[in-house]
């Protein structure tokens, strides 16, 4: 789709969360974000526009956030298909239809996907020297178990991308860095390499894609699955605002924290208020809310074009 076309599709303030679905299948699991129903022979994933922010789903979400996030996600897998299967079955149009599910909000945040068994991994890739990495260089001049060379700044490009997965906590936790040794332990020497070249090269490739949209993708967070034979898929979202840090390229400059387009605006809008970061969440400003819909807006138009 264009960005047009899916621009004048969204809900313009209407919150969708979807949490009423009477679909003929049942959910078989509820995160922050997305649901998953079991359709049988796939999965269908649904994206709502609750946000999170500090791992606390907070009371306001963002209209059309869900959507934005599926069909950025639904571009990105297009684009890296010539680097690694991805978890999408072909023709998602003619897949909804055949199954009945017809509501056109609900195709424009959902995807229909294999079932795969899920690598237990979060595989962040981070190419620039913010956030916690930046707090943990500043400590130990390392990041993850990488030492870097001194002297780096807030923001800095890295000499080379850096792999720093970590566990995949179960909901109500947080992920846990982990080493490669740990790694390994988890999923063997094999498919650890491989996850990791994986992950290293899709970073890449989106870095440089999205260089030429003129923004900067910081770091990024991948995840994978795995079929009946053992073959590598690339699931979840991906290359989205939520599970990456982008940049605009034109306002980007070592030593700050440069503006990003995911919900930094909300989370520095919470650190200035003093919550607690205890459930439940306050509500948020109706400018809070519109100013983070448009970030996630600008990355989209970006990547797609007008």
């Amino acid at each position: 789709m264009t960005f047009s076309a899916i621009a004048a599709a969204l809900p313009p303030t209407a919150v969708v969360s979807f949490d009423h679905l009477n679909l003929p299948c049942p959910k078989v699991a509820s995160g922050k974000v997305r649901d998953i129903y079991d359709l049988g022979d796939a999965l269908l994933l649904v994206a709502s526009d609750r946000l999170s922010a500090f791992d606390v789903v907070l009371p306001d979400g963002i209209p059309g956030k869900g959507s934005i996030l599926t069909q950025m996600s639904h571009w990105w897998f297009a684009q890296t298909a010539g680097l690694i299967r991805n978890h999408l079955l072909p023709d998602q149009a003619g897949e909804f239809a055949r199954r009945g599910l017809s509501d056109p909000d609900l195709q424009l945040r959902s995807m229909i996907v294999r079932k795969l068994k899920t690598v237990p991994i979060e595989c962040v890739v981070r190419g620039y020297l913010v956030g916690s990495g930046w707090a943990a260089y500043r400590k130990t001049g390392s990041v993850c178990g990488h030492t870097l060379p001194p002297g780096l700044h807030q923001a800095d490009r890295l000499p080379a991308p850096l792999f720093t997965p970590t566990t995949k906590a179960p909901k109500g936790q947080h992920d846990e860095p982990i080493d490669d040794a740990q790694g390994i332990a988890l999923v063997g020497a094999a498919r650890y390499a491989e996850i990791k070249a994986a992950s290293l090269a899709l970073y890449q490739f989106g870095h440089d894609r999205a260089r030429r949209a003129g923004m900067i993708l910081a770091d990024t967070k991948f995840e994978f699955g795995t079929d009946a034979a053992g073959g590598l898929w690339l699931i979840d979202e991906v290359l989205t605002p939520d599970s990456s840090r982008y940049w605009p390229a034109d306002q980007y400059a070592p030593d700050q924290s440069p503006p990003s387009y995911d919900k930094q605006f909300v989370r520095d809008h919470l650190l200035a208020i003093n919550w607690n970061q205890q459930p439940p969440g306050p509500s948020l400003p109706a400018d809070v809310i519109a100013r983070t819909r448009e970030k996630y807006l600008a990355a989209l138009r970006n990547l797609l074009g007008e």
